[in-house]
């Protein structure tokens, strides 16, 4: 009797756990469409340049690192060009853009970063 009814929640776990909903498309996929067709800065055009990719490194680790930020954050486009840094895509609030843009300012300085994030709601 026992090991029926084990067997039983066993199987009632995993068909709990089976997810027949479709994958979701991320927020912003019909935004990076737009921006490729635009030619504005998105991370599949960017320069590989040493530099470039070490700062674009450095301001990631930064925004990952930063536990407050929500995930549409933690995933904004961090592109960098030249030493100038565009960051886009979908954020939660207007503290999130200061904050995102804070972290960018504070390696390449306020005169280089290009703020292009959007306030979802």
């Amino acid at each position: 009797m026992f090991s029926k009814t084990l067997l039983l929640l066993a199987l009632a776990a995993v068909g709990a756990c089976k997810d027949d909903a479709k994958p979701v498309k991320a927020d912003n996929t019909a935004k990076n469409d737009r921006d490729r067709a635009l030619a504005k800065p998105t991370a599949d055009n960017a320069v590989d340049q040493p530099s470039d990719l070490d700062i674009t490194q450095k301001i990631r680790k930064a925004v990952m690192d930063d536990g407050t930020l929500s995930t549409n954050a933690h995933n904004s486009k961090i592109v960098v060009e030249n030493g100038k840094v565009t960051l886009a895509g979908p954020v939660a609030s207007a503290e999130e853009v200061t904050r995102l843009t804070q972290i960018a300012a504070g390696i390449v300085g306020d005169k280089n970063v290009v703020n292009q994030l959007e306030i979802t709601k």
